[in-house]
């Protein structure tokens, strides 16, 4: 197992990868590596140096389909497709009577532009304010030109740092580059939109075992058992309610 795992090493040195032989180590090591990441519980930097080939989009894939027996983006994407007029119109239903102007600014950024990669964005950012739940440590903003990275990711443990160029005077500006951020590391970047980065970031956390912030827990746990119909009995009560509104809520 230890020679198949620096084999992985040597492969990502290789300026052409061979994704096949990858996989094929990957898969041959899984149970190894949730070994040491279950029960050793290291640091994501120690991680990246020892499986450094789980950093990237394809095989964060592969390895939650590993775990879950479940395609991570496939299962994000057309759940979420399924929720998002609804979730818009419950947001909008309640930022009605002048509450949660954070969640307002976000439905006017579609508004202006009712694409649908902006409405799974207006939901995906809506989500935690709906709850009343604080993003600012999980979701940040930054000036793709301006403010240095390390300033960006300061304090972050885990999150979606989200840099845009330009004037940003919306909720949600035109995105340059998604970047998945644990423990002040970039872990995954070259994003061009919220919903995929999203997609990683949840991957990366079934990847590296971590727990969801406790800021937007229940985000986290819509997104699982609601939008993913992972564990979908296990949900908590606040989850559970939200579920029903949605499902009993006409269009």
């Amino acid at each position: 197992m230890e020679g198949k795992r620096r084999m992985i090493e040597v492969e990502m040195l290789k300026k052409d990868l061979d994704h096949q032989r990858i996989e094929e180590l990957m898969s041959a090591t899984f149970s190894k590596r949730r070994k040491e990441i279950v029960g050793d519980q290291p640091l994501i930097g120690d991680v990246m140096t020892r499986w450094p080939a789980m950093f990237c989009e394809r095989q964060v894939r592969a390895e939650f389909k590993r775990i879950v027996s479940t395609d991570l983006l496939e299962s994000f994407l057309n759940g979420l497709d399924d929720l998002v007029p609804r979730l818009l119109e419950v947001f909008e239903a309640v930022t009605k009577s002048g509450k949660k102007p954070a969640l307002k600014a976000i439905l006017d950024c579609v508004k202006k532009d009712n694409t649908n990669e902006r409405r799974r964005t207006a939901a995906l950012l809506g989500l935690p304010h709906y709850l009343s739940e604080d993003p600012s440590d999980i979701i940040r903003m930054c000036d793709a030109h301006g403010e240095s990275l390390a300033a960006a990711m300061k304090g972050m443990q885990l999150g979606l740092l989200i840099g845009y160029e330009g004037d940003n005077q919306d909720a949600f500006p035109e995105v340059f580059d998604v970047a998945v951020v644990v423990e002040e590391n970039i872990v995954l970047h070259n994003f061009k939109d919220v919903p995929s980065s999203f997609t990683m970031l949840l991957g990366i956390i079934y990847c590296v075992n971590l727990e969801y912030p406790r800021a937007m827990k229940y985000s986290f746990e819509f997104l699982q058992k609601v939008v993913m119909k992972i564990k979908p009995d296990e949900a908590s009560a606040r989850v559970h309610g939200v579920r029903n509104k949605l499902l009993r809520y006409k269009l």
